[in-house]
């Protein structure tokens, strides 16, 4: 059995590049999905302006080291990306006592799909596993 998960969407906001005390450096953002939105019997349905309505879906991503470096480096809010990972599930206790869960998506890749929003100066290189 795998755990594959294939996104593609647009960010929320710039990355946030962070490292751990060991030296591993950690990248995280919000995507978001959409997908057509559906009335009670199924169907799809347009908004006041024609347009078919959409609901959004957020999508935590977290890159590790090389990756998240080039993501950091290069993303920027409203970007398209394909992300290609595995679903990560957490299981926490908050300082209420309450335990809580979440999820996120684990990147193995990232491929940066249309033009930049923002105005970095160098193109991103091939963001892939392979890089360290």
């Amino acid at each position: 059995m795998t755990n594959i998960v294939l996104l593609v969407g647009n960010l929320g906001a710039d990355p946030d590049l962070r490292s751990t005390n060991g030296g591993t450096d950690v990248a995280s953002f919000s995507l978001g999905t959409s997908r057509p939105k559906r009335d009670s019997e199924g169907k799809t349905f347009k908004d006041a302006s024609g347009f078919t309505a959409k609901e959004t879906e957020w999508h935590r991503v977290t890159c590790f080291n090389g990756l998240g470096r080039i993501v950091a480096q290069y993303a920027t809010k409203g970007q398209l990306v394909s992300v290609r990972g595995r679903i990560h599930n957490s299981k926490w206790t908050d300082r209420e006592g309450i335990e809580r869960y979440g999820y996120e998506v684990i990147a193995d890749d990232v491929q940066f799909l249309g033009g930049r929003s923002g105005n970095r100066d160098d193109d991103p290189p091939e963001a892939g596993n392979d890089v360290d």
